[in-house]
């Protein structure tokens, strides 16, 4: 989302308005939702390998028509995806409070009006880019459970520890880029000190 701030006035200067982004990501929710929907789903098998097949004839029922690669099951699995993206990133994200922070900065959003219409919008826009994100995380989660059960295709990591790996991937190539970034700034301070202490 583009954020616009005012024209600022300091002492006889005046500053341009700057234009900014707010960054929205596609998955907020991360790994949690798939995490959470395989735990739950797995619940009821936990407890009937706990009764050893002595529990109730509804729990073996249960048990069996939850379990992997069974259509109820990926049905479940889908569902409870894309329910907790969304309420792991009703969560972690208040658009509320967004619109607070930008409207206390003095931002606001082009052809929005601040406060409680910026709120509307960023919840508006947060809720389709949410939907894509649960999709998306529901069909990274489906894939190899298809694969391993319908076409027989041999496929080792679940939806889930994919997801894991590439996040894990991705947040490594962001820490070391930014040490990468930071040494070549450091870089660049050791040689301008260099080159002041020359001058004098």
């Amino acid at each position: 989302l583009l954020i616009q701030y005012p024209k600022r006035q300091m002492g006889n200067r005046m500053f341009q308005g700057e234009s900014s982004h707010l960054p929205l990501k596609l998955n907020t929710a991360g790994v949690i939702p798939p995490i959470f929907a395989s735990s739950l789903l797995l619940l009821p098998v936990t407890v009937a390998n706990f009764t050893a097949g002595q529990g109730p004839e509804w729990l073996t029922t249960v048990t069996a028509l939850l379990g992997h690669g069974q259509p109820l099951y990926l049905l479940f699995y889908a569902a409870m995806i894309i329910f907790f993206a969304f309420f792991y990133t009703a969560i972690v994200f208040n658009p509320q409070d967004t619109a607070d922070n930008l409207k206390k900065h003095g931002g606001f959003i082009p052809g929005i009006r601040p406060g409680e219409k910026t709120a509307q919008y960023i919840d508006y826009v947060l809720t389709r880019i949410t939907v894509l994100g649960a999709l998306y995380l529901a069909v990274v989660c489906l894939l190899p459970e298809f694969l391993i059960g319908y076409s027989g295709i041999p496929f080792y990591l679940g939806g889930t520890s994919l997801l894991i790996v590439v996040s894990v991937t991705m947040d490594t190539v962001a820490q070391v880029q930014g040490h990468l970034l930071a040494h070549q700034y450091e870089g660049l301070i050791k040689k301008s000190k260099l080159r002041g202490s020359k001058r004098r």
